[in-house]
């Protein structure tokens, strides 16, 4: 206990210190402002995430162990508001730095409002548990937010049904993405960790094409898991708290919009789309994959059974049962996570056959993941 107050108490000096003017303009001028980003968002997140762990306890925030739940005893949630202060005070502090393209325009402006209502509702939903219809709802009002604010995905030609057809994308996009990655809040280190992968190869495709108010945003949120998951996942140990829904759903929401911000390809639709595709590929395989099998299974069949439904048949619980170990599920989820993200950094100046045959790729890719995780759900 001592020795977490100690590490909270040089975090806040840390972060005061970082946030001096001075020392801010110190590490624009080096050329170093994604480091300072980085910096700012982790140390935050140190600080703060045992004061909010505290607090969970305090206000009985906690996730209790049962059937259709893996940890074996309670654990604080609202570890996500943690990783959102982090990332916020980190924009905040970069938006004010000098002679910088302006971070917080229109359309982060509407990614910061679409994720913070994401976030209440979802601290309501880790005190009193909120209907998932109503979660539903909320989350699309969220991606309206997005669109709104002028962020909208291109993929059919403008016009009447283009643009409806667009937007309808767009929202299943925000809105897939969102919940896929709240499913992987379901074992030690998964979700921030996923979160930390998919952020920074974000991050690194946006530099590569000239976006650095999108990269510095990605960094940010690098920076937040980074401070945030020593205290979810410890190899030896059990998370001392864990996301929650306000973390997760805050999450794949903020990631998800990202992509739609971002233009990942010169010129190039096919490659554009492709890099989202590969560095998010894992979210979109189980999401794909949970949904056809219960279906095929007949265990939903209704949208309202779907929405309601919770089952331990998601990648990582599959994977578990054929490595027979959640440290090493988590490490082989993020080494697939890495192999497809690095697919989508050499995409910048390729060719659009080699964009199909990436995609090829990261299909034989998951193709194979299924036969392990069939075979050993036979063994």
């Amino acid at each position: 206990m001592k020795t977490g107050k100690l590490v909270s108490a040089i975090a806040f000096l840390s972060a005061t210190f970082l946030l001096l003017p001075p020392v801010q303009t110190q590490f624009y001028t080096a050329g170093v402002r994604w480091l300072y980003v980085l910096l700012v968002s982790y140390v935050v997140a140190v600080a703060l995430t045992p004061l909010i762990r505290h607090m969970a306890v305090r206000i009985g925030a906690v996730d209790h162990p049962s059937s259709r739940k893996i940890h074996e005893s309670s654990t604080p949630l609202l570890g996500g508001v943690a990783v959102y202060f982090a990332f916020l005070v980190a924009v905040l502090a970069n938006t004010a730095g000098l002679a910088a393209p302006l971070v917080l325009n229109e359309g982060m402006l509407g990614v910061l409002a679409g994720g913070t209502l994401l976030l209440l509702v979802g601290i309501w939903d880790d005190v009193r548990e909120v209907p998932a219809l109503t979660k539903l709802v909320v989350q699309i009002v969220g991606a309206a937010i997005v669109i709104w604010s002028g962020k909208l995905l291109t993929f059919f030609p403008h016009g009447l049904w283009g643009d409806l057809l667009n937007v309808l994308l767009t929202v299943l996009w925000i809105v897939g993405i969102t919940n896929a990655f709240n499913f992987f809040d379901g074992m030690d280190g998964l979700a921030p960790g996923l979160a930390i992968i998919i952020a920074f190869f974000l991050g690194i495709v946006a530099f590569q094409t000239n976006q650095p108010a999108l990269g510095w945003v990605a960094v940010a949120l690098v920076g937040a898991g980074l401070g945030f998951l020593p205290y979810n996942f410890r190899p030896k140990g059990f998370a001392t708290i864990f996301l929650g829904d306000a973390g997760s759903t805050f999450l794949g929401f903020t990631l998800a919009c990202l992509a739609v911000k971002g233009k990942w390809a010169d010129q190039n639709p096919i490659v554009s789309v492709t890099t989202p595709i590969l560095i998010f590929g894992v979210l979109i395989y189980d999401m794909v994959h949970t949904t056809v099998e219960r279906i095929y299974l007949g265990r939903v069949r209704t949208v309202k059974e779907y929405l309601e439904y919770v089952g331990k048949d998601h990648m990582h619980h599959r994977l578990e049962r054929v490595l027979g170990s959640r440290t090493e599920t988590v490490f082989m989820i993020f080494l697939l996570s890495i192999a497809l993200g690095l697919a989508g950094v050499v995409l910048r100046n390729a060719r659009t056959v080699d964009a199909l045959f990436l995609l090829l790729q990261a299909t034989i890719i998951v193709v194979v993941v299924s036969i392990l995780e069939r075979r050993g759900r036979n063994a």
